[in-house]
């Protein structure tokens, strides 16, 4: 028979990970494992340094306009620094927009006005359709002039498929060519990867910051992503306004009805 020392006691053990006085003296005799830290803490800081962080950046990509007219909501000195940021960004953009439109190219002109072009920094090239009825291509040669608008400090060029390569099928049109340093650095047939005919400018910006043609941080990109995003909040804010109302409306239609009860 073994000594009682040696005996196994069966403990019983409701929920280990309790906060209980018995599960306590369970843990200082080892009868039970410590408990984890609790992952609490950790979670409000992460949403602390998050609200802190989204505070400090609260005035990336607003225009000048837009930050003229937070003067009685913001600290003068921090509006003036804002200023001044965005006034050299814009000034620096304009010194290297020495594009603004697209190039129409033909084939004797591809090589010059791409792949030697793309040395001195990306060149984008459109293939499109021969064919009107190619809806894909009509969108995107329209986001072509938006973009080369808008970030005049990049090249955006065009050819129709057919001509810049010879029996070029029109099932794979429009074509995205990505020029960087003389080679392809990234193809896109057709958009069904980019959104298809709903492809819009924002997926522009992601094609732009995924080569390397601008920053995350790009004014043109934080200010398109700070719209779409204000713009989804309104119209939820909207469909709650709505939904509140119709719930409203229907409770007051009960109403009547119980008064002819």
């Amino acid at each position: 028979m073994a000594a009682p020392a040696d005996q196994r006691i069966a403990v019983p053990i409701d929920d280990p990970n309790a906060d209980t006085e018995w599960n306590d003296i369970l843990r200082k005799h080892g009868v039970i494992p410590e408990k984890p830290p609790s992952p609490t803490p950790m979670i409000e800081e992460a949403i602390l340094e998050g609200r802190r962080i989204a505070h400090e950046n609260r005035l990336e990509g607003k225009e000048l306009d837009e930050l003229d007219a937070l003067e009685d909501e913001e600290d003068e000195a921090f509006l003036e620094q804002y200023r001044q940021k965005r006034m050299q960004e814009l000034n620096k953009l304009t010194k290297k927009s020495i594009h603004g439109a697209v190039y129409p190219i033909s084939k004797p002109e591809y090589s010059r006005e791409v792949t030697e072009a793309s040395q001195n920094g990306p060149v984008f090239v459109n293939l499109t359709s021969s064919l009107g009825t190619n809806v894909e291509s009509r969108v995107l040669s329209e986001l072509w002039k938006q973009a080369a608008k808008e970030y005049g400090d990049i090249k955006f060029c065009e050819i129709r498929a057919d001509k810049a390569i010879e029996n070029y099928p029109d099932r794979n049109c429009p074509t995205i060519l990505v020029y960087k340093n003389g080679d392809i650095a990234k193809q896109i047939v057709t958009l069904v990867t980019v959104g298809g005919v709903r492809m819009s400018m924002m997926d522009i910006d992601n094609l732009l910051v995924e080569v390397g043609a601008v920053g995350e941080k790009d004014m043109r990109v934080v200010k398109r992503k700070r719209d779409s995003e204000d713009a989804k909040e309104e119209k939820l804010m909207s469909k709650g306004i709505k939904s509140g109302n119709l719930r409203h409306a229907t409770a007051e239609d009960e109403d009547d009805d119980d008064d002819w009860d």
